[in-house]
């Protein structure tokens, strides 16, 4: 399989980049990609189950990978919640595909959102790791818009190898994520 457009900048641009910066003494040593989870959190299949099916299309749509259906840890009454109950999809994205996806957030994905200025530096969990959510799935391109029942939200969460923020921020910001401060 041909190596994506990012993996190959990754290799030839971002990794002796990261290692000059931080002084890393081996290749191994340099940040990068994990994988990338994206999480669609339904709370309305509790009463339409029919939710999750257009959902699971559109992250398949979206990712080109078919979506897994995420259940209920526990019950909570105050939700009408059960125990094992589906409340949401999520896709993991690894190797290629996750480099692919990255690519077309970034070039794609992010100049097609409205006012947009940047995403938020802040959202890095503390080992490297970034989160970031978006309003609705229709800035992406893969998405028909007429086949859309409900505008839904969801989550990007880009797992790195860094071991803090700063080697996370760096490695992203090389990449091409448009962070502001």
């Amino acid at each position: 399989m041909a190596m994506s457009r990012l993996h190959e900048r990754y290799r030839s641009q971002v990794l002796p980049a990261l290692k000059k910066e931080f002084g890393y003494t081996s290749d191994m040593q340099v940040p990068r990609l994990r994988k990338i989870v994206i999480n669609m959190g339904l709370g309305e299949a509790i009463e339409n189950i029919k939710v999750l099916d257009a959902a699971a299309n559109e992250l398949g749509q979206i990712t080109g990978q078919k979506a897994i259906v995420t259940r209920a840890r526990k019950s909570i009454s105050n939700f009408k919640l059960r125990k094992n109950m589906p409340i949401g999809v999520c896709v993991t994205l690894r190797r290629e595909n996750m480099y692919e996806f990255l690519d077309r957030m970034v070039n794609i994905v992010f100049p097609r959102v409205r006012d947009f200025r940047g995403v938020s530096s802040k959202s890095f969990d503390g080992r490297g790791n970034y989160t970031l959510g978006l309003q609705d799935q229709l800035v992406f391109p893969e998405v028909d818009y007429a086949r859309v029942d409900k505008v839904r939200g969801m989550n990007i969460t880009v797992v790195t190898t860094a071991k803090t923020d700063e080697e996370g921020r760096a490695l992203l910001k090389h990449l091409g994520m448009p962070l502001r401060d």
